[in-house]
């Protein structure tokens, strides 16, 4: 049962799947700074110490990773003139059985297209020991940009990639475009047409992920298995992406920690994966205001009880609130399940708003349920 004054939250199900669909775990749209990039490097190196790779793997990609955060900074500053709502920095990394995709993506105007074009394939053109001599050849030559060496990174990110660079400019306006940089990071041979053809499809289908988070005004999105250490990188993404004033700011930071903590500690696991339960987190504005939106499963036994206790708060006044949050923390007699329902009434009152969700039936055993607070 969803409220009617929220966003649909049959969107959080379907972006869900989505996500799970493409192997994708992390995606950022917006502004970038220190703070956001490191957390975001803590948090993918967490996943990376949890997932069985071989050292030399995980140390690739989050060489690329630091290379391709570091160029997003670099150049998201020449989008304040350009017009158009689309231009937030983008970064997204997506798993595939041994391989990595990272994507980033940055506006720039259209006079850089043939600068950046004629880099990449110049860098696309050599092999690994080509490769290194053209790097000290640019760094001996001073052959710099006046942003600081986005051309040693480039180089730098095929030569620990092992493959090479894919891209793809997309129109903006008439003086601007998008550009996408396109990494695989891979440990085997692989052909110059597989490649391409992998890369293409890929791109593509992130391209269109861009979209719908542009249409949605998604700034993250976190899709994986919830569980402490990875809930503390999250945290301090969330944390350095929010610029509200001090009081809002601590509000906004207790709400999110408290839905994360609710997948943490009461999701379900269909797959009955060690580790931590899956789920999705993602935040989004409408009108001005941030939507905070987790989604994960649940056993079918318990969702009428969750619905119901969810239905009973809505319900209540701010005074009643109150009052019902005092009995439930001082009835020591309550059960388990009563005392789970704190959280939830933490919720309705810092928010002082009305809880959206929404409950899709998965199967005979679990449901999806998404959780959903306006700020």
């Amino acid at each position: 049962m969803a409220i009617n004054n929220f966003k649909n939250l049959e969107f959080s199900v379907s972006l869900f799947y989505a996500m799970q669909k493409d192997n994708l775990s992390y995606v950022y749209r917006g502004f970038f700074n220190q703070q956001i990039t490191d957390s975001i490097l803590s948090l993918t190196e967490v996943n990376l110490k949890t997932e069985e790779h071989s050292s030399k793997m995980k140390k690739r990609v989050y060489a690329i990773m630091v290379e391709g955060l570091q160029n997003i900074t670099r150049h998201q500053n020449d989008t304040a003139k350009i017009s158009n709502n689309n231009t937030h920095g983008l970064f997204i990394i997506k798993r595939n059985e041994e391989k990595y995709y990272i994507t980033t993506g940055n506006a720039t105007e259209k006079t850089s297209i043939p600068v950046i074009t004629k880099l990449i394939e110049k860098i696309n053109s050599l092999n690994n020991e080509e490769l290194k001599d053209y790097y000290k050849q640019v760094l001996s030559d001073g052959e710099l940009s006046k942003k600081g060496g986005a051309g040693l990174g480039l180089i730098d990110m095929a030569r620990k990639s092992g493959n090479k660079l894919s891209y793809r400019f997309v129109d903006l306006n008439k003086d601007d475009t998008y550009f996408y940089l396109h990494t695989i990071p891979a440990l085997e041979d692989i052909t110059i047409s597989d490649f391409n053809k992998i890369a293409k499809e890929s791109l593509d289908n992130i391209i269109e992920i861009h979209k719908t988070l542009n249409n949605e005004d998604i700034k993250l999105i976190y899709n994986g298995v919830m569980n402490q250490e990875s809930l503390k990188g999250l945290l301090q993404t969330i944390e350095g992406h929010l610029t509200e004033e001090p009081d809002q700011k601590n509000k906004m930071f207790y709400i999110v920690m408290e839905m994360l903590q609710n997948i943490v500690k009461h999701a379900s696991n269909p797959n009955n994966e060690e580790g931590g339960n899956p789920g999705i987190f993602f935040i989004s504005d409408k009108d001005g205001k941030h939507l905070l939106t987790a989604g994960n499963y649940i056993k079918n036994e318990n969702a009428n009880e969750l619905t119901n206790k969810i239905n009973n708060v809505n319900k209540l006044t701010e005074e009643e609130i109150f009052k019902f949050y005092d009995e439930s923390l001082f009835n020591f007699d309550i059960d388990d399940t009563k005392k789970a329902g704190l959280g939830i009434i933490d919720l309705k009152i810092k928010s002082k708003n009305q809880i959206g969700h929404f409950l899709k039936k998965i199967d005979d055993n679990y449901s999806f349920f998404s959780l959903q607070v306006q700020i």
